[in-house]
């Protein structure tokens, strides 16, 4: 007792000669860093220059401090949103606790470009750290996703702090001062914390994930794009993103706020367009969303070259945007009847207010709160929790309508069968009389009417047995309209139709008497079987078709136009045993001749 006495006298000594010799000192000034304590918000001491053209020297910035030319903190707020220039912090500590020589100071907002620390002890002596996400990871004291500076302040002698900020992000300087033991708890809780959040995430996408495999459903798969991306972004916010990803590039820590917030955007405005059914419910209001995708689209590839002034504000506002234009959507489809809307709007809901939060804390309308400071990771769980149970139920919805459906509809079938066998049983009869009448057309030419070339030959061997067996003879007439070549090259094709009709339609007029069997061999050659005729029959027959169609001309509307024929005939005898295709051969041949003896004219095969 007596030794800590005789300490304790020593120690109010030492302080007394401290502040005897150094006035500008004095501890009444200085933020006291006692025992027992290990943790210190210094915002309610800190003063603060704004130096907004960034111009001021450390120096300039003593001098001011040393003048009382600093200017306490407004209300304690550390945030200031999106201000230019650079903000100095200054605060004077001294430190009573003789077990704690070692603290640590620790901006906690993870986005500031540049944070120097300037530390003046009581001998004039000055030191230097730097840190933000604009130097390289590894620059800071602990390896943290917040800036943080690692200071040894003597026992008993104030000490000068100097904070000098610069950022093109969110101006938030929340300076607090930790013993190693007190850091070591807090970022344990915090990345607890945290861990707890990407674990509910991670959760969740692989629980969607099976899902979107199993039912491939566009909704789920524009969930799990969201889900990504807005991890991304709290990634980022956070401060991992530098510490975990790219810690060796400033460029990234900066770039991807803006890119990450646009990519989230773009899913969760995809999401909901999906989700509920705008193209078919709500096309205005699909046009609306598909407005916003394009223009965060725009926004994301802009952000890669726009300074971080600009896209990081013109992001943060466009999140509320793009937020109540879906809460506006699902209100309007929700009005619409569409229920599992309500959970959608729910989710949205918790979201927005969220983003809300941080937002207006990033622009300096909020003072830092936990609500405020965690707002969008809070909103965002409830929402994504949210929307993973709307999906869900959206399912369940899908299914139970299409159960009713399908059960409505096997009422309906069941009701019908009786009828529905009946007209079947009509319809197969239809179908018989549509076959044969079919069947018959697909025998026939499609111009002239008469039977076509391949029905002829199998009709015409069964005349030629039939006339082996009656012992009487065939006759095979080859028809070939002359210079019809000349018709369709002159009158044009449509003429030379309507002379291939006029020709068949005065060719059957002539042969109706014989029972012949006529039919259009192609082109503008026709074929004729005429049973029981000789060679003087034959011949007589052949000379009224070649009369008929010589008598007057064809009428194709003004155009009269003449047409002739040349006739080959080849009549076969009873006996006759050679081949069908040698008996056309032979006709054909008669008929070449009868052409080539000029024409309108009729030969008879030897």
């Amino acid at each position: 007792m007596v030794a800590t006495r005789a300490g304790r006298h020593r120690l109010a000594a030492w302080l007394l000669m401290t502040w005897l010799l150094m006035p500008s000192l004095a501890l009444g000034q200085a933020v006291e860093l006692v025992a027992g304590v290990g943790t210190l918000r210094l915002s309610p001491q800190v003063r603060y220059h704004h130096d907004a053209m960034a111009v001021d020297r450390v120096e300039d910035v003593w001098r001011r401090v040393d003048g009382a030319g600093m200017t306490p903190l407004p209300g304690g707020n550390d945030t200031f949103g999106f201000q230019p220039g650079a903000f100095w912090f200054h605060v004077r500590v001294v430190n009573l606790d003789p077990q704690e020589p070692r603290w640590l100071l620790v901006q906690e907002y993870p986005l500031s470009d540049h944070v120097d620390l300037y530390v003046r002890h009581a001998d004039g002596r000055t030191l230097h750290h730097a840190g933000g996400d604009h130097r390289a990871f590894d620059a800071r004291s602990v390896r943290y996703r917040h800036p943080n500076m690692a200071l040894d302040l003597p026992l008993g002698t104030p000490v000068d702090l100097l904070v000098r900020v610069q950022s093109q992000s969110s101006m938030q300087v929340p300076l607090q001062l930790y013993t190693p033991k007190a850091f070591m708890e807090v970022s344990r809780d915090a990345q607890l914390a945290i861990g707890l959040y990407y674990g509910i995430m991670l959760a969740l996408f692989f629980y969607n994930l099976v899902l979107w495999l199993w039912l491939r459903d566009a909704s789920y798969f524009w969930y799990l794009c969201h889900v990504t991306a807005f991890g991304l972004v709290l990634f980022t916010l956070n401060g991992l993103g530098f510490e975990y990803l790219w810690p060796e590039s400033p460029w990234l820590a900066d770039h991807a706020v803006p890119i990450s917030i646009c990519l989230a955007l773009v899913a969760m405005l995809q999401f909901s367009r999906t989700f509920l059914e705008l193209p078919r419910r709500w096309p205005a209001g699909n046009r609306m969303l598909l407005a916003l995708i394009a223009f965060f689209v725009l926004l994301g590839l802009a952000s890669v070259w726009l300074p971080l002034r600009i896209s990081t504000p013109v992001a943060s506002r466009a999140v509320l945007v793009g937020v109540i234009g879906i809460v506006v959507a699902t209100v309007v489809v929700l009005r619409r009847g569409y229920t599992p809307a309500k959970l959608l709007l729910l989710a949205w809901s918790m979201f927005l207010l969220g983003t809300a939060a941080f937002t207006l804390l990033a622009f300096g309308l909020l003072p830092k709160t936990f609500i405020t400071e965690h707002g969008v990771q809070i909103g965002s769980a409830l929402e994504m929790l949210l929307l993973s149970i709307a999906l869900g139920h959206r399912y369940a919805a899908l299914r139970n309508e299409n159960q009713r459906i399908s059960a409505e509809t096997n009422q309906r079938l069941e009701g019908k069968v009786a009828q529905r066998t009946q007209e079947v049983r009509s319809a197969l009869m239809q179908l018989e009389e549509a076959h044969a009448r079919l069947r018959d057309s697909s025998r026939r030419d499609g111009l002239t009417g008469l039977y076509n070339r391949s029905w002829f030959h199998e009709a015409f061997a069964t005349l030629a047995e039939e006339a082996r067996a009656g012992d009487t003879p065939l006759a095979l007439m080859m028809i070939d309209l002359d210079h019809f070549k000349s018709i369709n090259d002159r009158h044009g094709h449509v003429a030379g139709d309507d002379c291939l009709r006029w020709a068949a339609h005065r060719i059957g007029r002539c042969l109706r008497p014989y029972d012949a069997l006529l039919a259009r061999f192609g082109g503008e050659e026709f074929v004729a079987a005429l049973p029981g005729q000789g060679h003087e029959g034959a011949l007589a027959v052949a000379e009224a078709v070649r009369r008929a169609l010589n008598a007057e001309p064809c009428v194709s509307g003004a155009l009269r136009i003449p047409v002739t024929a040349s006739i080959g005939v080849h009549v076969l005898p009873p006996t006759h045993a050679g081949g069908i295709e040698a008996a056309f051969a032979v006709a054909d041949r008669a008929m070449y001749a009868a052409k080539h003896n000029g024409r309108d004219c009729v030969e008879l095969a030897p």
